[in-house]
């Protein structure tokens, strides 16, 4: 190789070796008899220092026209800094530079190469090729190939086999908008891009495959956000001969195991709550656990007073922020405003604050009494200094409005630390959901999961109380994972499906090849499947999944750096017999 040493080795011990670096040149110091470059590669940075009478001439005169990301390569000896830099892992020592040779000039880049750059993230992602010699950036993706590298050990450890799965395969009806690629050779028709490999980690369970698993690229043609990429990653697994307690107890170990060993942290067991008391304690079916402040429900002690909010409100629940009756009638004013977005949804606020005397004051006082507002507080268990925080209106959309309240309150009050893990299962999931509009149910996982066995009589007289064999993983608040028992029966499935409002031929058209095979022995299966990206980002302490995908796209998902997606030219068009003009 053209270097004998990366410019992240190097220690006192290797004072007196000759070696040569090669990298890029993050900065220079010229003063004069001396100077110094920082050379960097992605292993880190060492100081290079060239003096007068001692180095080359002509390679101090080189190391004069150095500018910024210059590759280089510098052949010297190690020394003991004079100056040590504790900042760096080779500050003790630099390369006192005998010969420099220039492997490739550079042009100034837009925006500086450092841990903390000028360069905004559009401009970073025009020059991702840049961005990706900044330390975050590339200690992300080294994040990221740890965790693949531990959980194929974890899951090779465990006797599953990693299989391929097809990227073209055919589109499905439900779930989000799938991305297609036309078919030269049929002319008209089109493959889909998989938004998971469902159907053939299910097929390749009926193969006799018991133990499966794949880190899979997979693609969701849908609206994007800070944790969203119309292409993104998942460790996708199946099991057959299992119940979903092997299901639980398997991936629970694969997390604790990702956490031992990437970062050192010992987790314990996971708790587990119902869909139903996610909801009704904290109004998400994804909690953060990391703090308290579950819901307290009030209808019956806040109704009938002739607060006409409240009385004619579906729900009136609150939280309680312990400690927080400090609060300014400013700080409440923008806690209003905060619930009043759109996004959030809510008509307003009401709050409480518990006096150090033991007595409520409210905003709502001239409706309630002291010993109304004492039962307030009671109902939630509130002491001298908490902050009791209430919203009303219909039931659903008053949950997920206070949801995000106490997200931010927990944020607020600096309970949401991103280097503590609470981990839980959330379980017994609705297996299905009304859509008025449609007039018809949705599957609320995919069509494939089972209900669970104490339910299955509820099938034809009352599906909508259906729980299905489902589950999800989540940390911090994050969906980090999520599977089912699947289907394995073909009359159950095609029974799915008629729920959903398929027809037998459409169902035979969709998904024949999947009824068919459980007519040859379909063993009793189920799995899971990781946002891999997200779980990187949560590792990484990060809220957004971009700096742990080499190459994303941008909110648009487009790839601003290659300009893609874009036109293609018309001879291509009309190869796949595909007009793009305008019809009248």
């Amino acid at each position: 190789m053209l270097r004998s040493h990366t410019c992240g080795e190097l220690r006192l011990e290797n004072v007196g070796q000759e070696v040569t670096l090669t990298g890029w040149v993050q900065k220079s110091r010229d003063k004069g008899g001396m100077l110094w470059v920082d050379l960097r590669d992605r292993y880190g940075i060492t100081q290079l220092m060239l003096e007068e009478g001692v180095s080359q001439p002509e390679s101090l005169t080189l190391a004069r026209t150095l500018g910024r990301e210059f590759v280089i390569k510098a052949t010297g000896t190690v020394i003991e800094r004079v100056s040590k830099n504790d900042k760096i892992a080779t500050g003790d020592i630099e390369i006192k530079v005998m010969a420099l040779e220039i492997l490739n000039p550079a042009k100034l880049p837009p925006f500086l190469i450092e841990d903390d750059t000028d360069g905004g993230d559009d401009l970073r992602m025009k020059y991702r090729y840049l961005d990706l010699r900044r330390s975050p950036v590339r200690k992300s993706l080294e994040l990221r190939h740890r965790i693949g590298q531990q959980t194929r050990a974890y899951l090779d450890g465990q006797g599953f086999i990693e299989v391929e799965t097809p990227v073209l395969i055919k589109s499905t009806p439900e779930g989000a908008r799938d991305f297609v690629v036309p078919s030269r050779m049929n002319p008209g028709e089109f493959y889909a891009l998989p938004q998971s490999p469902q159907t053939f980690k299910q097929l390749l369970m009926v193969s006799g495959f018991d133990k499966y698993f794949q880190i899979v690229k997979c693609f969701r043609d849908e609206d994007l956000r800070a944790d969203r990429q119309p292409e993104f990653t998942q460790i996708d697994c199946e099991m057959s001969f299992v119940t979903q307690e092997d299901i639980l107890n398997t991936f629970e170990g694969l997390v604790k195991h990702l956490f031992k060993a990437v970062k050192g942290i010992e987790l314990t067991d996971f708790p587990r709550m119902t869909y139903a008391e996610a909801m009704r304690l904290y109004g998400s079916d994804k909690p953060d656990t990391r703090f308290g402040m579950q819901f307290v429900e009030l209808n019956e002690v806040v109704k009938n007073k002739g607060f006409k909010v409240f009385d004619d409100a579906e729900l009136v629940v609150g939280i309680n922020a312990s400690g927080s009756a400090h609060f300014t009638r400013k700080q409440l004013d923008e806690l209003t405003d905060f619930v009043k977005r759109p996004q959030v949804g809510a008509t307003g606020l009401v709050y409480a604050r518990v006096q150090e005397d033991g007595s409520v004051k409210s905003s709502v006082d001239k409706f309630y009494s002291p010993e109304d507002l004492q039962q307030w507080a009671q109902a939630f268990n509130a002491q001298p200094g908490d902050l009791l925080l209430v919203l009303a209106g219909g039931a659903d959309k008053t949950r997920k409005a206070l949801n995000e309240l106490r997200l931010e309150m927990g944020t607020r009050l600096g309970m949401r630390d991103k280097d503590t893990f609470s981990t839980l299962w959330v379980l017994d999931f609705p297996l299905l959901e009304w859509d008025e509009e449609a007039g018809r149910y949705h599957a609320m996982h995919h069509p494939f999961t089972s209900p669970k066995p104490e339910d299955m009589d509820l099938i034809d007289t009352n599906p909508g109380a259906v729980r299905a064999n489902a589950y999800d993983m989540v940390i911090n608040g994050v969906e980090v994972g999520g599977g089912s028992i699947r289907i394995h029966d073909r009359g159950v499935q095609s029974r799915m499906f008629d729920l959903l409002g398929f027809t037998p031929a459409e169902a035979q058209a969709q998904f024949g090849f999947l009824l068919d095979a459980f007519e040859y022995g379909a063993p009793p299966h189920g799995g899971i499947a990781f946002g891999f990206d997200r779980l990187c980002s949560l590792f990484g302490g990060a809220d957004s999944i971009r700096d742990f995908i080499a190459f994303p796209k941008n909110n648009s998902g487009r790839d601003v750096m290659i300009d893609a997606p874009s036109p293609i030219a018309q001879a291509q068009l009309d190869e796949l017999q595909i007009d793009t003009r305008l019809r009248g």
